[in-house]
């Protein structure tokens, strides 16, 4: 019961933020619960969902490569400009934070900060006009500044 509630929390305040994303996993999650699947479901998805979840959001992102609008000539033309090494540096390190992120949620066990996380990407999504989608490069960087600070 305590498990809905904090889901039915979640909901209400993506549904107040504008996180549909989230808005939407809450929602999918608590059917699943009320429908009692989650035995069967819930352990595929915790196994397999971020990495169908990055695939469909990665095929999202190279549906211009796909169409033909982005060419090679566009890809020369951002690899010998400043912003596309930049954009090279930044997603090597966001990268890594990810994975570092994913190792500090699942191996290590400290899913109990997701709910922060949530609440934050909510938030963000609400008063920034952002988008929820950083949960594992958040927790990367909380991984990071934690191995920082016990060291």
């Amino acid at each position: 019961m305590e498990s809905n509630i904090m889901l039915i929390a979640i909901l209400i305040a993506a549904v107040i933020g504008k996180a549909n994303s989230v808005a939407i996993a809450a929602c999918v999650l608590l059917m699943l619960k009320l429908l009692h699947i989650e035995e069967y479901v819930f352990p595929y998805i915790e196994k397999n969902g971020v990495t169908i979840g990055l695939i469909l959001l990665i095929a999202a992102i190279l549906i211009p490569i796909a169409k033909g609008t982005v060419t090679t000539i566009n890809v020369k033309n951002v690899f010998t400009s400043w912003i596309g090494i930049i954009a090279l540096v930044l997603s090597f390190f966001t990268t890594y934070l990810s994975g570092l992120g994913l190792k500090y949620l699942t191996v290590q066990g400290h899913g109990d900060v997701m709910p922060a996380m949530i609440l934050g990407s909510v938030a963000a999504a609400a008063f920034l006009g952002g988008v929820p989608v950083g949960p594992l490069i958040t927790s990367g960087m909380l991984a990071l500044i934690a191995k920082l600070i016990h060291k």
